[in-house]
């Protein structure tokens, strides 16, 4: 395969580059490259939101998501350009704050006014005062403003602050930037052109898979190789050829190795445009099949239309832009102990596809890992689909997380729980924890003193003393040892509140106990 040039649309016209290293940020080619100095760089790890910008895709040539904004025949994303590689916007619309001017894509009913309805409700409402942090919350908003115009719909103020958890702002204060969100759909509608952008996306299909090489961006000046198949069947074939090609999927943590770390990656395989990789499926006997590439928003929201309980944890896994970038294969395959979806997974009794060429079989997420960022994926082989068992009759599931913030924070630690009661007593149950030992891993010894037993005070006591055989957790900079100790113990108490026999409380009222008793 031959290399050649990122191809893009960005401002109206289609970009080639060549010559970026592989992993040149998408805000830093904005800044440096195009001179659209209007998305910002704060973080530089996808925290603050600042460098918020939107990436549109044909919505023909994705698999159904439940998550992206679908305007007319386009995919829109809001996600952050500072740990996004460049070359993954091969064959893809780039949007920034410079294009809700009047000249811009986004200008169709009223071409003679000076702002997007979105800017003039955050000016007149008084939304910015050093402003650095308004171009990332314009972006977001915009992309909630499109969805909600496509639905007719106006979003409530906690959707808005929903929509808004991946965007900081360390000066204004979120009430007036709320409130310009809520009184941005009063004036005229001024719509994204989506005709024109996905006429143009449509010439870029030709594009096809896609290896760039260009010069390192740090070291000795070596080639680095960015390979972008198309297909499963192609992607099976790299990966035996290429087994030490660092795997990229969302970059919300490989980003990071580079901006923080200045780590080199050698060769790169993007997994991101790998349809069945990306797709949600359900099968014959109900097995909700997860691709590997689906994004975190898409995969939870699958999850949350099967166990309503898992709402929470949804939106408290970062912010949306990371959501819309990061995926739930590689927050499995990642194995850090303090990730949020595995936990869940592993209460829902999720197994792995792992596929090494033409040949997968099947593991159970509870045996995957081995040690701490270690797992049993073999060379050449790599993680394809997340299987996870339809609801069982009788069984209730929860999880809750702990951390510094409520919103967009990694956990200090994190519980997910799935019981199946008969009765009054307890048939059979799995008690998952993040952030208590090297891996996510059960509480063996704490599932043991409850299972078959009454699910009164006195077994969960039990149980609680359990986790001590169960867990020798560190104290590091989240939390200390006896915190998370004592913390675990809260969140299996918060779960007998919830769901005993006798007066459960409602999730609302243990959401009130967890936060003054533990400090979720």
């Amino acid at each position: 395969m031959n290399s050649r040039p990122i191809r893009f649309l960005h401002q109206g016209r289609i970009r080639e580059i060549a010559g970026e290293a592989p992993t040149r940020s998408v805000l830093d080619w904005l800044r440096e490259n195009a001179r659209c100095t209007g998305t910002k760089e704060g973080c530089g790890e996808g925290d603050c939101g600042a460098c918020t910008v939107i990436v549109a895709e044909l919505a023909e040539d994705q698999p159904a998501s439940a998550g992206a904004t679908l305007v007319g025949p386009l995919s829109l994303r809001p996600v952050n350009a500072c740990i996004r590689f460049l070359p993954t916007l091969d064959g893809k619309a780039l949007l920034t704050v410079e294009d809700l001017a009047p000249a811009g894509p986004c200008a169709a009913v009223t071409p003679q006014a000076a702002l997007h309805p979105v800017q003039a409700a955050l000016r007149d409402h008084h939304g910015s005062q050093c402003g650095f942090c308004t171009p990332g919350f314009a972006m977001t908003l915009t992309a909630c403003y499109e969805h909600h115009q496509t639905r007719g719909t106006r979003p409530q103020r906690q959707e808005l602050a929903d929509a808004l958890a991946g965007n900081l702002c360390r000066c204004t204060g979120y009430r007036p930037i709320l409130q310009a969100g809520e009184r941005m759909f009063d004036a005229p509608a001024q719509r994204l052109d989506a005709e024109a952008i996905a006429a143009q996306l449509r010439t870029l299909r030709d594009n096809g898979p896609l290896m760039y090489e260009a010069p390192a961006a740090r070291g000795d000046g070596s080639a680095q190789r960015f390979f972008r198949p198309r297909t499963l069947d192609d992607l099976a074939r790299l990966r035996q050829a290429l087994p030490e090609a660092r795997l990229l999927a969302g970059s919300t943590d490989i980003g990071l190795w580079v901006n923080k770390q200045f780590r080199e990656l050698g060769d790169i395989v993007f997994l991101g445009d790998v349809p069945a990789l990306r797709a949600i499926t359900e099968d014959a006997d109900g097995r909700l099949h997860i691709g590997a590439a689906a994004t975190l928003e898409d995969a939870w929201a699958a999850l949350v239309a099967r166990w309503p309980s898992l709402r929470e944890m949804w939106l408290r896994f970062a912010g949306p832009p990371v959501r819309h970038a990061g995926t739930m294969g590689g927050n499995v395959a990642n194995g850090s102990p303090i990730g949020d979806s595995p936990p869940v997974l592993m209460a829902l009794d999720a197994s792995l596809v792992l596929r090494r060429g033409d040949t997968t079989r099947e593991l159970p997420l509870d045996s995957f890992y081995l040690d701490y960022m270690k797992n049993r994926l073999e060379p050449g082989e790599f993680l394809q689909t997340i299987v996870v068992p339809p609801p069982a009759a009788g069984r209730t599931v929860h999880a809750w997380k702990i951390s510094k913030r409520f919103d967009c924070d990694i956990s200090a630690l994190s519980g997910a729980f799935a019981i199946e009661r008969d009765g009054t007593h307890i048939r059979d149950l799995r008690l998952v924890f993040g952030g208590m030992a090297a891996t996510v891993r059960r509480a063996t010894a704490a599932e043991a003193a409850l299972r078959g037993q009454p699910w009164n005070e006195m077994s969960l006591r039990r149980a609680q003393d359990a986790l001590d055989t169960d867990f020798q957790p560190l104290s590091d900079l989240r939390a200390s040892q006896a915190y998370r100790r004592d913390a675990a113990r809260g969140l299996l108490r918060r779960l007998w509140l919830q769901t005993r026999p006798d007066g459960p409380m409602t999730a609302q009222a243990t959401s009130v106990w967890a936060r003054q008793e533990i400090g979720e």
